[in-house]
């Protein structure tokens, strides 16, 4: 069905044993159709990611459909831009819909005409209240609402009243369409909840035909309802409307989806919610929706997190009933983990230091063989030239190293990965800051390959780039967006950007990489040895100025903390 399978068994979990029970009973006829149902109004997030391989992989563990469906009833923050953002991301992540990309506004003359049914049958009414009026006559959690005065206006002034809110005769907030359910009960979605309002702006896809929009809870069941959707996957928030859910399925009688609603994913220092993210956005804190640090899809994406990786980790969390807090570090282990198998191996130095080997010959350069992965001999091997003048990391060289410290200083002999021994013998200053700019080495052209024939060894291995031949390139350095887990909750009201990291980007402009990454393709991925899975940027990028974006580091803060759980 256009969905990615994999060998490995679907972890279980409550909604999967809810299905399956469901198919031994024949519910559905042995059907099983879920939907992904986005509201076109801001990027998806790795919180969507969750839904998405939830929806699709179950229709594809019970050989179901799945549904794209937007949900676009309100469209004063809804966007096209949005919507094919959407589309982008699912297909990134995997799946295909096939055929069944639906809208709710598909549906607009349906639910219409369900709101006139429940109109005639009494179960609906039109309430002149204002919104500030509702809310004082719904009530609280601790004392019941009060009838609105308009509660028991006849069904013929009800319908007459409705058809015109559609014909646009009134202005907008002046009426609303409210359902008639219970205003004392416990339930404080079931307090005659409005389900049309007033709202003249224009449509997305339908332009300016309608004045009047049904709201989320009497879209949602009839939208699956229509579409014969079997199994309806919400997250936690949406337990409380399970009742309403039900309630106009009922009232309706139609065809009647369970509604299933499990955990929705928090993740550690970042935020979630996309009115957040906008204002992220919107205050220029982040560059757009798509900037690395986000947690969008389309910012893992450009961040170089691979589709697999975000599958994997949505499955290793796995669906749970009570809303918890994943730490990131999960997440970034997945991408290391996948990226170690498949990334292929090059050398960058990010803060370079010039070396010059004086008693290597000035013209002569060396192609040098290096694999291209430690382990997967398949991936083959490449040509890395090599010259009397390279550039190694910065913090490799030290005048006054300190114990343990085993990287080049003074007299000390270190291994250049794929090439030779070298020992520094000399240092130049910068004579107004007494910065080390350059230093001076002999090598040992016997130790070709990085061993020794005497049998000398050393205690570090650097690695270089030759100076003559090296392409420069800008990168970027990104960590956590915020510097705490959880951003702005430890005071009520707390502006949640107090908590950003000041120090979640570090540009470096002037890094240089091996020669063979020219004309790397926008969003290729490589492990700089020693330093970290980088990806080209695929807006950034050119031919003829590389930039490339830090994926992830080699420390794997996830694997020390699984391995301090099992001491």
């Amino acid at each position: 069905m256009g969905i990615v399978k994999t060998n490995a068994a679907p972890p279980p979990n409550f909604i999967r044993n809810i299905i399956a029970e469901d198919l031994k009973a024949n519910k559905n006829e042995g059907r099983v159709h879920t939907r992904f149902p986005p509201e076109p109004n801001g990027y998806l997030h790795i919180g969507h990611a969750k839904a998405i391989c939830l929806n699709f992989s179950i229709a594809a563990e019970f050989d179901g459909m799945c549904n794209l469906r937007f949900d676009d009833t309100n469209p004063t923050k809804e966007e096209e831009e949005y919507t094919e953002s959407i589309k982008e991301d699912v297909r990134w992540l995997g799946f295909d819909w096939e055929d069944r990309e639906f809208y709710a506004s598909d549906y607009f003359e349906q639910l219409y005409e369900y709101a006139v049914q429940l109109i005639k049958d009494g179960k609906a009414y039109v309430c002149d209240l204002s919104a500030d009026e509702i809310r004082e006559y719904r009530g609280t959690l601790t004392k019941p609402g009060k009838d609105s005065p308009y509660r028991t206006r006849p069904a013929e002034e009800n319908l007459d009243l409705f058809t015109r809110m559609r014909a646009g005769e009134f202005e907008d907030g002046s009426r609303v369409l409210r359902a008639k359910i219970d205003m004392s009960s416990s339930n404080l979605n079931m307090r005659d909840p409005v389900i049309y309002r007033i709202l003249r702006a224009t449509h997305h896809r339908t332009s300016d035909k309608w004045c009047i929009y049904p709201m989320y809870d009497f879209t949602h069941g009839q939208s699956d309802s229509i579409e014969g959707i079997t199994h309806s996957i919400c997250t936690l928030e949406f337990e409380d409307h399970r009742p309403l859910y039900d309630w106009f399925l009922d009232e309706l009688k139609i065809f009647h989806p369970q509604q299933i609603e499990f955990a929705r994913l928090n993740l550690s220092y970042t935020v979630m919610s996309k009115r957040k993210l906008l204002e992220l956005v919107r205050q220029g804190v982040a560059t757009g929706w798509d900037d690395p640090r986000m947690p969008t899809i389309s910012g893992l994406r450009r961040r170089g997190y691979p589709p697999e990786s975000i599958r994997n980790f949505c499955d290793r969390i796995g669906v749970a009933k009570r809303d918890s807090i994943v730490d990131i570090a999960l997440l970034e282990h997945c991408a290391r983990e996948y990226l170690n198998e498949r990334a292929p191996r090059v050398m960058g130095v990010l803060r370079p230091l010039r070396v010059v080997i004086d008693n290597y010959p000035e013209n002569q350069v060396e192609e040098l063989d290096a694999p291209n992965h430690p382990t997967d001999t398949g991936m083959g091997t490449r040509k890395v030239p090599f010259s009397r003048v390279l550039y190694i990391e910065q913090e490799d060289f030290l005048e006054d190293p300190p114990k343990k410290y085993y990287r080049l200083a003074p007299g000390r002999e270190v291994r250049l990965r794929y090439a030779y021994f070298i020992k520094c013998v000399d240092v130049v200053k910068d004579e107004q800051t007494g910065e080390v700019v350059e230093i001076h080495c002999t090598y040992d052209p016997k130790t070709r390959g990085g061993d020794a024939p005497d049998g000398r060894k050393v205690k570090s291995t650097l690695h270089w780039v030759s100076a003559a031949h090296a392409l420069k390139a800008e990168v970027r350095l990104y960590d956590h967006l915020f510097i705490k887990a959880n951003p702005g909750a430890e005071k009520d009201g707390a502006d949640f950007k107090a908590d950003l990291n000041p120090h979640s980007l570090e540009t470096l402009t002037s890094c240089y990489i091996e020669p063979g990454l020219a004309g790397a393709l926008p969003g290729s991925r490589y492990q700089f040895e020693r330093q970290g899975y980088f990806c080209v940027d695929h807006v950034d990028s050119s031919g003829g100025a590389l930039v490339f974006n830090r994926t992830v580091s080699l420390r794997d803060t996830w694997a020390r903390i699984q391995k301090a759980q099992k001491r």
